[in-house]
């Protein structure tokens, strides 16, 4: 078994005898050296957004002070959720090796399969509102905060 995959393994299998969340462990890595590791805290943190992948993201963007991945790997137990997809993609990662798959979530009672059906459905412009409402409101205001950032010579796009 692959070192990286056996440490995302262990603290997923870490998180069935704590019981902070679900089976879920990712770890970061950097140049052979693990830069961030994360398991499951949705229970613990009461955070939603507490899934390995985001824990292992956070921490390494804290070890090496910067939000900019690309250089790094993602080892993780289980196929990204859509949230963690985002994060992944957001941090500029562009390599990630899962074990177990989205079917597998599935199979235990995990329901992103229910998340990528909304998201297709949003991008076939027909969203499901009995899981999300989603309406624009006041952008005439809010545009202008966008149009001064245009504007600005000192900003980063991330």
């Amino acid at each position: 078994m692959n070192k990286y995959m056996k440490i995302a393994k262990e603290l997923s299998e870490d998180n069935l005898k704590t019981n902070v969340g679900g089976p879920f462990g990712a770890c970061i890595v950097k140049d052979g050296k693990i830069i961030g590791k994360g398991s499951n805290h949705v229970l613990s943190n009461n955070d939603p957004t507490a899934h390995a992948e985001i824990m292992a993201i956070r921490e390494a963007c804290k070890n090496i002070n910067t939000y900019d991945l690309s250089d790094c790997e993602l080892y993780t137990s289980c196929y990204p959720c859509p949230m963690c997809l985002s994060a992944i993609i957001w941090s500029n990662i562009k390599k990630v090796y899962y074990g177990n798959t989205k079917e597998d979530a599935a199979n235990i009672g995990f329901r992103d399969d229910y998340i990528y059906a909304y998201i297709k459905n949003i991008t076939d412009n027909s969203n499901d509102r009995s899981v999300l409402e989603l309406e624009s409101m006041d952008r005439e205001e809010t545009i202008e905060t966008f149009n001064s950032f245009m504007k600005k010579n000192d900003k980063t796009i991330y």
